[in-house]
């Protein structure tokens, strides 16, 4: 798939991404470590209550990554780990959900955690939030909303605007035996998109610290946060 020199290009568990604007630029090779992670039920991830509330959704959630990125016309070598989401649908929040707060995160020791909660207008989570955890063995534990729990310990206010952001978590998930502390690589990462997707949100990299089954983990991911600048009442 391309849009004029920008493209992106399969060939079995490989990817290549390329795409400059300026001076910036980025050219990888994605190298999938894990088959495909089919989230929700058979690949459809219900969002809320009532017919059609839901998305076709999976992730590649660990993409052995090498390759150059430009900054300011600077060309230089890179390598890490991606992880990639793809979620499709034709629905859009129910009118008592104002938005998500979405977690992915990668661990040294090979697995992975996925989840979502999608919030009610009264702050509460809505049911049908949810998760999944990826064993290091490809194994998958789908996550209830009953399984989890997050609690936002600090808060940060956009110099811009009017939103007022989550900024460190506690994640807990007792069937895992899980207990995360997650802070963000930095405060301000909000994304303006009113010009393009005509939202504004909240999308960045964390770290996580804490205990999973009693051992000593870390992990390093991102969040994306939605309606907290303003309802999202985009379609998803």
């Amino acid at each position: 798939v391309w849009v004029g020199d920008w493209e992106v290009a399969g060939t079995g568990t490989t990817q290549r991404l390329r795409a400059k604007d300026g001076g910036f630029g980025v050219d990888l090779t994605l190298v999938a470590q894990k088959p495909p992670v089919i989230h929700g039920d058979n690949g459809i991830s219900q969002k809320g209550e009532g017919r059609g509330h839901a998305s076709h959704y999976y992730s590649l959630t660990r993409l052995r990554s090498e390759g150059t990125l430009a900054v300011n016309g600077k060309t230089v070598p890179v390598t890490g780990l991606s992880w990639m989401d793809h979620e499709f649908g034709s629905t859009q929040l129910n009118p008592d959900q104002v938005g998500w707060d979405w977690f992915s995160l990668q661990f040294e020791d090979g697995t992975e955690l996925m989840l979502y909660i999608i919030r009610k207008a009264d702050g509460r989570p809505d049911p049908y939030s949810a998760g999944t955890w990826v064993g290091a063995d490809d194994r998958i534990v789908r996550l209830r909303q009953s399984d989890f729990s997050v609690e936002v310990v600090e808060r940060w206010k956009s110099p811009r605007g009017k939103g007022v952001y989550p900024m460190k978590w506690r994640l807990s998930a007792p069937t895992l035996g899980l207990e995360l502390t997650v802070p963000p690589a930095f405060p301000d990462q909000e994304l303006d998109t009113t010009k393009s997707t005509r939202g504004i949100y909240w999308e960045g990299a964390v770290s996580a610290e804490g205990t999973v089954q009693g051992r000593r983990a870390s992990a390093r991911g991102y969040v994306e946060m939605t309606g907290y600048a303003e309802p999202f009442r985009k379609k998803l």
